[in-house]
C-alpha cells in the first residue's frame, strides 16, 4: 500500500472525529502500516510545537503519536486560533501571517490556501502508506461548501472516501447520517462510502434494526459502532471536555499515597488554551483537578492555577470582574501556592505592554511576579528543554509577549517568588520528576500530608489511552472494510440520497 487515504467526516463538532481518526490511525500502525494523519483547516486554542518549530493543532500531534510519527507542520498546515467570537488569528505551516474576520477568511483567503493545504495532504500520501484525514465540523454545512478546504473539498480533490461518524449520545443520529449525506451535491455523496457510530450505551443488537434501515435509505453502510468509552483524556480542539465545574478526568485514578488529597483550581479564562496543561496533575493519584470561575471556589484550593490564554488582556479583565484578581493577590499574601502558565504567568506580572494582541497599551498585571511583559509582533515558537526543582524539564512556548524577569528566584525562563510560581512553558508538568518535585513543593506549602506516587509516567498513561483508541477500532469496527477503503477508495455506484445541495 501506499498513498492510501481516509477522510473521517462528523455530523457535528465533537461528534468523535479526532479520537476516531487517533484510533484508526494507532490500529493501523499495529498492523504495521506506515501512517500519518492529517488536518486541512484546524480551529484550536490547544496547540503544540513541532521539533522544527511550527504551531500545529493539538489534536493533530496527539494523532501523530498514535500512528508513531513524528508531528509536522504538514499534519495541520492551516490553524486558526480564535481571538473574539468574530476573528481569530491564521497559522499558516506553522507560523502567523495575520488576523481575520470570519467573513474575510471565507470571503477570499480560505480558497487562497486550498492549493496548499492539498500539496500537503499530497506529500503525506508520497511518503506513507496511508494518510487519515480529520474533516472540521460537518461537511453538510452548506453554507461554506465553496470555500471549504478541510471537508469534501479536500475529499474531491484528493478522492478520498469518507466515512461520517456520528455521536449517538447526543441522540438523533440516524437522522443526522440521513441528513448529512442529503444536503451535499451528487459529486460529494460518491464519496461518502457510510457511517460510524460514535459513544453508544446498551445492546447493540437494539441499534440494528435502525442501521438495516438507514442502509434502505441511503444505500450506505455502517462500519461500526463504537461503545461510550469513559476517561479517555486525550487531548481535545473545539473547547472543554468538561463544564467549568467538572473534573478533568471521568476515570477513576488510584488512591492517594499519602494521607490527603491535593485540590488544584484552574481558573476558566476567556480565550484559554492548552488547557491540557493539568492533565498531567489529574493523572496523579490524589490529585483532584477542577474549572472554577468564582473566588469561593478558590478557598478550599491548595494550587491555583492562571493557565493560558490567547488573550492575556482580556483574562485580566476577567479575574478583576469576577473578584478572582483580589483572590489571587490574598493568596499570595497568604504564602499559598499559586501556578501561572504561559498568559497565566503575564498576568501574574507587574506591566504588561500589549500593542499586538489586544492593542491595549499599557495595563498592570496583578504585580504578584517580578516581570514586565511587552508584546512582540512575532511569536516566539520554541521547545526548550531545561531544569527546575532538581530534575530535568521539557516543554514548548507559544506566546506574543516578552518577559523581562526583574526578580526572584529562577524558574524555567520565568521566576517564582515564595509560593508563586510563573513560566511560559507549556508542557512542563508532563515531565514526571519534575511534576512530583513541584506538587510536593505545593504540598509543603499547602501544609498538605500529600505525597506524590512514585512511579506515576504519564507519557506511559498516554500511550495506554492510545492503544484503548485502537483497540475500540480493532474490536467493534470492521477493519477489513475500512482497509478496503482506504487502499481502494469509495465503492462505486454509491446512489445518490435526494435532494442534494442546493
Amino acid at each position: 500500500m501506499r498513498g492510501g487515504g481516509l477522510l473521517v467526516a462528523g455530523t457535528t463538532s465533537d461528534a468523535g472525529k479526532s479520537v476516531v481518526t487517533a484510533g484508526i490511525c494507532r490500529w493501523l500502525v499495529r498492523q504495521g502500516v506506515k501512517v500519518a494523519p492529517f488536518k486541512g483547516q484546524n480551529m484550536s486554542l490547544n496547540s503544540f510545537v513541532t521539533r522544527e518549530g511550527a504551531e500545529i493543532g493539538r489534536a493533530q500531534a496527539m494523532q501523530a503519536q498514535a500512528a508513531r510519527v513524528e508531528p509536522t507542520a504538514l499534519m495541520n498546515p492551516v490553524l486558526l486560533k480564535p481571538g473574539s467570537d468574530r476573528s481569530s488569528q491564521v497559522v499558516l505551516m506553522g507560523k502567523p501571517v495575520g488576523e481575520l474576520s470570519a467573513r474575510g477568511y471565507h470571503g477570499g483567503r480560505q480558497k487562497e490556501l486550498f492549493e496548499p493545504v492539498l500539496a500537503c495532504l499530497e506529500e503525506l500520501r508520497a511518503t506513507h502508506d496511508a494518510v487519515i484525514c480529520e474533516g472540521a465540523g460537518s461537511p453538510a454545512e452548506i453554507n461554506l461548501r465553496r470555500t471549504d478546504i478541510v471537508n469534501m473539498g479536500i475529499a474531491r480533490a484528493a478522492r478520498l472516501p469518507v466515512v461520517v461518524v456520528g455521536d449517538i449520545d447526543r441522540g438523533g443520529v440516524f437522522a443526522q447520517f440521513f441528513g448529512t449525506t442529503a444536503l451535499l451535491a451528487p459529486e460529494d455523496q460518491e464519496l461518502v462510502a457510510g457511517y460510524l457510530v460514535n459513544k453508544f450505551r446498551g445492546d447493540v443488537t437494539l441499534l440494528e434494526p435502525g442501521l438495516d434501515m438507514l442502509y434502505d435509505l441511503t444505500g450506505r453502510r455502517t462500519f461500526g459502532v463504537l461503545p461510550y468509552a469513559h476517561g479517555l483524556g486525550i487531548d481535545e480542539e473545539d473547547g472543554l471536555r468538561v463544564s467549568l465545574r467538572g473534573a478533568v478526568r471521568e476515570s477513576v485514578v488510584a488512591p492517594p499515597v499519602g494521607a490527603d488529597v491535593l485540590r488544584v483550581a484552574v481558573c476558566a479564562v476567556p480565550l484559554m488554551s492548552n488547557f491540557t496543561d493539568v492533565d498531567a496533575l489529574a493523572a496523579e493519584p490524589g490529585v483532584v483537578v477542577r474549572f472554577v470561575d468564582r473566588p469561593e471556589e478558590l478557598a478550599d484550593a491548595d494550587l491555583v492555577v492562571v493557565p493560558g490564554t490567547r488573550g492575556t488582556v482580556k483574562a485580566l479583565a476577567w479575574l478583576r470582574e469576577r473578584g478572582l484578581a483580589d483572590a489571587l493577590v490574598r493568596r499570595a499574601s497568604e504564602g499559598r501556592p499559586i501556578l501561572g502558565i504561559c498568559g497565566g504567568f503575564q498576568a501574574l506580572g507587574e506591566h504588561i505592554d500589549d500593542e499586538v494582541e489586544s492593542r491595549a497599551g499599557a495595563v498592570a498585571g496583578l504585580g504578584l511576579l517580578p516581570v514586565r511583559v511587552r508584546f512582540a509582533p512575532e511569536k516566539t515558537l520554541a521547545r526548550p528543554v531545561g531544569e527546575a526543582l532538581g530534575e530535568r524539564v521539557e516543554g514548548y512556548e507559544i506566546h506574543h509577549g516578552v518577559a523581562d524577569v526583574r526578580g526572584g528566584e529562577a524558574f524555567l525562563d520565568g521566576c517564582r517568588v515564595g509560593a508563586v510560581w510563573g513560566t511560559h512553558w507549556h508542557g512542563s508538568l508532563e515531565s514526571d520528576g519534575f511534576r512530583r518535585a513541584f506538587l510536593r513543593e505545593v504540598a509543603a506549602a499547602a501544609g498538605r500530608a500529600f505525597v506524590p506516587a512514585p512511579d506515576t509516567s504519564f507519557g506511559a498513561l498516554r500511550e495506554e489511552q492510545l492503544d484503548r483508541l485502537g483497540d475500540l477500532i480493532e474490536e467493534h469496527a470492521d477493519t477489513d472494510a475500512l482497509l478496503r477503503l482506504i487502499e481502494k477508495g469509495a465503492p462505486v455506484g454509491l446512489p445518490f440520497v435526494p435532494p442534494g445541495a442546493p
